[in-house]
């Protein structure tokens, strides 16, 4: 799209702009409780005594910040933003968007506030109770009204892939959401769940592992699509392989929620099923990995310069990275080493940390001069340092978790000869103390990273403005 075409096109980017400015700042206060749940592990009295910051409330408000707070205003910001100019057209409805700002936001300050005070489903990424549930439902559906509803109005007749990956995001979130958050109410803020025994496990991990494979990937996978050919100034490579990505990805995804459930009470092909579409979604999954990496072809040398896509494309290669990992984790005879222990933690945070996270940040760098009309981000190098930070806690934190996992399983399938335990429980966690600390400095770099972030953002958001019409970052859809 030219300049002319793009002035012509009045687009809502107020809410684009208030749910960037709230990744930033709900980014930096999830990781921020990481970084302290992470020194409780190794030094419990930061729990100070206080039964609102002991470990297993604070937790689930990590995981839910940022997932749902962090990574969530994220995917609401950037499907607005692009819905909106591969359509060519306004959002379907501004109220809508403002209803979902709003309702997103107050859902997050009521698992602020419930989930220390220990109110709780005590289910694995769905802990809110169901008033607060019964919110995000509301959101939600105006969110997928809104989002459609674009689509159906747009101006051009080609649905460009990233909104398929969104609009699968987006649909299938829904109906995991309501499916596993079926409760019965006893109180305001309490109830039990419809389901029970294994039945309730088989729900709780086909939501769980899709709220990974929808939540953290479809819809992250969408803002690649879109992002990483902005950035690199190219097309996609490969328009086909990233709809044969799109197909196989959502046909696959949704059946691998039973490797959660290896060696429990889990009919057996249950989890055998779990493990083989496991294993083969690894496929689908480096598709998508090397049709992004490779939009890079004959632009290479961009990388030395422009720290922003770098961001983008080192997120690629930690997302091919941990779905290599996944699948490799989901074979059984793995599992019974990994399962359980701190390798799982490692696996969650290289696709946390390593591809959402850092493909949310340079999709926010891209986003924020263009947004608040400014040419450029106002400083290259604190990008370039937020980078550096990015990385290296990244890669300590998950080494930590590796080694830490594998000493953990081998330490606690060690037999004696007449077939007793060799090491306790305590003496696992004791060898694992060095690894812990080890996390929290990395935790520690990737919190440091965010404030820079914050500031740089704060320096561009504050500085002269510019006319969105004269502003050359804004050219092109």
């Amino acid at each position: 799209m030219s300049e002319t075409s793009q002035a012509k096109h009045d687009y809502n980017y107020k809410v684009v702009r208030q749910f960037t400015i709230m990744t930033i700042v709900w980014g930096i206060v999830g990781m921020s409780l990481g970084v302290l749940i992470a020194a409780q592990l190794f030094a419990p009295a930061l729990n100070f005594d206080i039964p609102w910051l002991t470990y297993s409330r604070l937790r689930p408000l990590h995981t839910n910040s940022v997932i749902f707070a962090f990574g969530g205003c994220a995917l609401f910001a950037t499907s607005y933003y692009i819905v909106q100019r591969t359509s060519q057209v306004r959002l379907f409805s501004d109220k809508l968007a403002a209803f979902t700002f709003w309702g997103w936001q107050a859902v997050i300050v009521a698992a602020v506030i419930t989930l220390p005070m220990g109110y709780t489903s005590s289910k694995e990424y769905a802990e809110l109770e169901w008033p607060i549930d019964i919110l995000i439902t509301l959101v939600w559906v105006a969110y997928c009204i809104n989002f459609f509803g674009t689509l159906v109005i747009r101006k051009t007749s080609h649905i460009y892939v990233a909104n398929w990956f969104l609009g699968a995001f987006m649909l299938t979130v829904a109906v995991l959401h309501i499916g596993n958050s079926m409760v019965v109410p006893v109180s305001f803020m309490k109830s039990y769940s419809i389901y029970a025994g294994a039945v309730d496990a088989m729900m709780q991990w086909w939501y769980g592992h899709n709220a990974v494979g929808f939540f953290l990937t479809a819809g992250f996978l969408g803002m690649m699509y879109y992002f990483v050919p902005k950035q690199a100034g190219r097309p996609v490579y490969s328009y086909r392989l990233s709809i044969v990505h799109f197909w196989a990805l959502i046909s696959l995804y949704i059946w691998a929620g039973p490797h959660h459930l290896h060696y429990t009470a889990l009919p057996d092909w249950t989890q055998s099923l779990g493990m083989a579409m496991s294993i083969i979604l690894f496929v689908p999954s480096w598709g998508g990995m090397i049709n992004g990496i490779m939009t890079l072809s004959g632009a290479w040398h961009k990388l030395r310069t422009d720290p922003i896509l770098r961001f983008l494309i080192v997120s690629l290669s930690f997302y091919g990275m941990s779905t290599f990992e996944g699948p490799m984790m989901a074979i059984k005879t793995v599992n019974a080493l990994s399962h359980y222990t701190d390798w799982t933690i490692g696996h969650v945070h290289s696709g946390a940390l390593g591809w959402v996270a850092m493909v949310t940040i340079g999709s926010i760098y891209h986003l924020v001069p263009i947004l608040f009309g400014q040419p450029k981000m106002h400083s290259t190098k604190l990008i370039n340092i937020h980078f550096w930070l990015a990385t290296i806690g990244v890669v300590l934190y998950i080494v930590a978790m590796w080694m830490s996992g594998v000493l953990q399983g081998l330490m606690w399938r060690a037999v004696n000869a007449d077939g007793t335990l060799t090491y306790s429980f305590v003496e696992s966690l004791e060898a694992s103390k060095p690894f812990y600390i080890v996390r929290f400095i990395g935790g520690l770099f990737v919190v440091t990273g965010m404030f820079i972030m914050a500031y740089n953002c704060y320096r561009t958001i504050s500085a002269p403005k510019e006319s969105i019409a004269d502003n050359p970052a804004t050219a092109g859809a």
